[in-house]
């Protein structure tokens, strides 16, 4: 979840703890909650400025403009009355008048950074209230508490059968996880049905490459400072051959998870020569979304191979009215070789030679030395097309992450982008979000009519090496309880859309919440993820690191196609060397 933006015209309302969702659901809570009173008890009234406040918060809230006459009708009150209580707030600092534009002399309204704050500040109350009411937190820190999930109408059972999960699992678990929605999510689950026993600051949140430096300093420790390390699926090699992960399969004999309940592939992005070292907590999908309302006013169809999707980028580019054909990974760095290993999977192709099919376990005894495969035709392909997207993409391509192209999309500005499914959430349920219900959901486009390669992607829940095996029981069951159906399932509905069981895929609510989902379930039972577009060798972060300069040299600054390849070979070969490889 993103903490809201407040900002306004004049200025920035200060930053406040609660997120946008939150806040929308406390104005939907407090206007139910007063409607009743006003309605049933007799002598009530409505409440002239509360009826005002709560819906130009709402309407400010979901980017809705709304001027006088709307805002007095959802007030619900006489037009001269709310009329005179509008011209009061105005005088008062308390209402801010935008104009509309366009020579008119009519104006929107929107609350003042004052009235945003005091607003806010009131919210708060009313959520840490709630939570002492219901036991979920003693109240004084609400911060800790996240107000709207689906569990707190249907609390989850955890899979710990018969015992209290306080008495399975210790309150000092700590945990070092990517930053991103699905993990913020899952940290403010895990803090409220801990009750007082867990809290945020038990979670450090880091970004990708930031996440990857804190993991190596996280399993060095000689006393580790975390319990839980959340590693991206293609870093699982490194360190489970550096010896810092606590093998899982005696720990699973005892533990309430199911591993048949999981996609084999999925559950084998965790082994490593035939031992589990993690527990696949989610998996994300490289996907392109489209936007449906643009193919269809237009006469469009859906990209399935490389050329269609720069023709169908070429048809909706108008970079004169600020609005691009497709948004994408240029980033240097991990984004853009990111982006070279995916389209080399349309390819059928992947950076070393492998068996082009999912593992139940990775291993490489077999190969005698690394096999590059990188300075090949398709490579030079792949190059030629990522040049062609940037032709039709965002002025700033070369400096695009994956924030920052979703955020492309998500804010109208690109009819196409290629982005993960985790945050591709984000399109439907973000109240800012200006797509939503208007995204179609494609599989990522092959070469020339290949079979599809969805790239499977995610994070593996390690426990350190160094941990006390009692230590280690205990934090099984805690991760017992997060990957369980049930909470799985809670998140699903709530807005995250790919879980990695069966059981929740093929549940009716799960399906309903969200298009994405079933999508990805039909690409799963067609065989089209794949997990070895990224495979997770012990020198992958070698190889995405000299890819990322590479890459970026040959698609933003004119060096050949053919000499980056050959350069990202020899210096991935002389890296091996330093570090004592082939």
């Amino acid at each position: 979840m993103q903490q809201m933006n407040t900002s306004t015209a004049s200025g920035t309302a200060p930053r406040s703890e609660l997120t946008s969702h939150e806040l929308s659901r406390i104005v939907d809570f407090l206007r139910k909650l007063r409607a009743p009173f006003d309605t049933g008890v007799p002598g009530a009234s409505k409440d002239v400025f509360w009826n005002i406040v709560l819906e130009l918060v709402d309407a400010h809230l979901h980017r809705r403009p709304i001027d006088k006459s709307g805002l007095v009708t959802l007030a619900g009150v006489p037009y001269s009355t709310g009329n005179r209580m509008i011209t009061k707030m105005i005088a008062d600092n308390q209402i801010r008048q935008v104009p509309r534009g366009g020579g008119l002399k009519t104006h929107f309204l929107e609350p003042t950074d004052t009235l945003l704050h005091a607003f806010m500040d009131y919210a708060t109350h009313v959520k840490g209230h709630l939570a002492k009411t219901f036991g979920l937190r003693k109240g004084t820190e609400a911060n800790e508490y996240y107000f709207g999930g689906s569990y707190f109408a249907a609390q989850i059972i955890s899979p710990v059968q018969g015992d209290d999960i306080a008495v399975k699992v210790p309150g000092d678990i700590r945990f070092l996880l990517n930053d991103d929605n699905y993990f913020s999510a899952m940290r403010n689950m895990w803090s409220d049905f801990r009750n007082d026993l867990s809290r945020k600051s038990s979670f450090q949140l880091h970004r990708l490459p930031d996440l990857y430096t804190n993991a190596h300093k996280a399993f060095a420790a000689p006393t580790p400072d975390h319990d839980v390390v959340a590693l991206n699926m293609p870093w699982l090699g490194e360190f489970a051959e550096k010896g810092c992960l606590a093998p899982l399969d005696e720990l699973l004999n005892d533990a309430a998870i199911n591993p048949l309940d999981f996609h084999p592939s999925v559950w084998g992005t965790g082994n490593w020569k035939g031992t589990q070292y993690g527990i696949p907590l989610y998996c994300t999908i490289e996907i392109l979304a489209a936007r449906r309302d643009l193919f269809e006013d237009r006469g469009l169809t859906y990209p399935r191979t490389f050329d269609e999707t720069i023709a169908a980028a070429r048809a909706l580019h108008r970079p004169a009215n600020d609005f691009y054909g497709i948004a994408w990974n240029g980033q240097r760095g991990m984004p853009i070789a990111n982006s070279f290993m995916f389209f080399l999977a349309a390819c059928q192709k992947t950076i070393i030679d492998i068996p082009m099919h999912n593992r139940e376990s990775w291993t490489y005894d077999r190969f005698e030395k690394l096999k590059l495969q990188i300075n090949t035709d398709d490579s030079v392909d792949v190059i030629e097309y990522m040049k062609q997207l940037a032709e039709v993409s965002p002025p700033d391509i070369a400096e695009v992450d994956w924030e920052r192209g979703l955020n492309y999309f998500m804010y109208g500005q690109v009819g196409l982008a290629y982005c993960w499914t985790m945050r591709a959430a984000r399109f439907e349920h973000e109240l800012s979000s200006q797509v939503a219900r208007r995204v179609a959901y494609l599989p990522p486009p092959s070469r020339r009519m290949r079979q599809i390669a969805a790239p499977v992607g995610g994070f593996l829940m390690t426990i350190p090496a160094r941990v006390p095996p009692a230590r280690q029981r205990q934090i099984m069951n805690a991760l017992a309880w997060m990957v369980s159906p049930e909470a799985m399932k809670a998140h699903v509905k709530n807005g995250f859309p790919v879980a990695p069981r069966f059981s929740v895929c093929a549940d009716p609510e799960a399906l309903a919440s969200s298009p994405i989902v079933s999508m990805v379930d039909q690409l799963a039972r067609r065989n089209e993820l794949v997990t070895w577009a990224r495979p997770p060798i012990p020198e992958f972060s070698l190889i995405e690191a000299i890819l990322g300069t590479e890459i970026h040299d040959a698609v933003f600054h004119g060096k050949a196609a053919r000499q980056a390849l050959r350069d990202a070979e020899n210096r991935i070969h002389s890296g091996l060397q330093l570090k004592g490889g082939v």
